[in-house]
């Protein structure tokens, strides 16, 4: 297969690298958290073109912060094993024979997959959990039922977050390293707690006063009811869109993050279709949209 890349005239090539310049220089030096998650997690290519992104972006003097998901790994593997999943409001239910899973899966198989890409691809990654340096201390997730919010569900070793500590991460940031954070913290007694990775993402955006917070999905961003796709939005108008049903479904808590992201300091938070080559990179250091775009203001 010809590379598209090598088919470009010599002139535009260089049209393509001057236009990155100015972004290159605006966020050189900031930091980048990226929830990677979506197709562009499992099609060979797409990882590929990922692991090449995230190294560029490095070699250019931003600082990425990989924190990734594992939702159909996970239930991969408990189906290997004879177990099925249950889900209570769209939430995994994890007893502590699948909470060992979820963590081999994602601390182990997941994490190490991200990792070897990355190095394979010229950088130096390195996995982490929420044990590593105390990075995310969690509690046991309250789920309240929501018909009768008198009444709580137990869905097991679920976490909620209750404080990001981002010292190894800074740590390995000034070695030079690229951090790569499975969504898996721990509780007082040691014991060990699933979280959304896009909770994780947003909350460690914002405790490393990121200048972005990028979210790889499997959609072109947030759309309309047109099915156009809206590459700006402010606080007002998702509110809006929530309230008219325009956003719903798994887009409630990308949003809720990307929200309390952009609040809490987080310059610009970017819903991105991870299913075109590249789109990262060309999000970042070009003008073209390849996705939705959320500001405080």
């Amino acid at each position: 297969m010809t590379d598209p890349v090598l088919n470009i005239p010599p002139r535009d090539k260089a049209e393509i690298l001057a236009q990155a310049l100015p972004y290159i220089r605006k966020f050189h030096g900031k930091t980048m958290v990226i929830k990677y998650g979506g197709n562009a997690m499992t099609d060979p290519a797409l990882q590929q073109d990922f692991a090449e992104d995230v190294v560029l972006l490095k070699l250019v003097g931003i600082n990425p912060v990989v924190v990734h998901g594992g939702g159909p790994q996970i239930e991969t593997a408990l189906k290997r094993l004879g177990k099925t999943g249950t889900f209570i409001q769209g939430m995994r239910v994890t007893d502590a024979e699948t909470m060992e899973v979820v963590e081999w899966v994602l601390a182990g198989e997941v994490q190490q997959d991200i990792v070897g890409l990355i190095n394979q691809a010229g950088g130096k990654a390195v996995g982490l959990t929420g044990r590593d340096g105390g990075l995310i201390r969690a509690r046991k997730l309250r789920m309240m039922d929501q018909a009768d919010p008198s009444k709580e569900h137990d869905v097991g070793q679920v976490g909620d977050i209750d404080s990001i500590d981002p010292s190894v991460v800074k740590a390995l940031q000034d070695d030079q390293f690229i951090p790569v954070v499975s969504p898996i913290g721990f509780g007082e007694q040691n014991e060990s707690y699933n979280i959304n990775a896009d909770v994780v993402a947003a909350k460690l955006a914002t405790v490393l006063q990121a200048e972005k917070l990028l979210m790889l999905t499997n959609i072109p961003g947030v759309l309309d009811k047109d099915k156009n796709l809206l590459t700006e939005l402010t606080m007002k108008e998702i509110d809006a869109l929530i309230a008219d049903g325009t956003i719903s479904g798994g887009m409630i808590p990308k949003i809720a993050g990307a929200i309390d992201a952009a609040k809490s300091g987080v310059n610009a938070v970017h819903i991105i279709d991870g299913r075109v080559p590249h789109a990262m990179l060309l999000e970042i250091l070009s003008d073209q949209a390849y996705g939705t775009m959320i500001r405080a203001r």
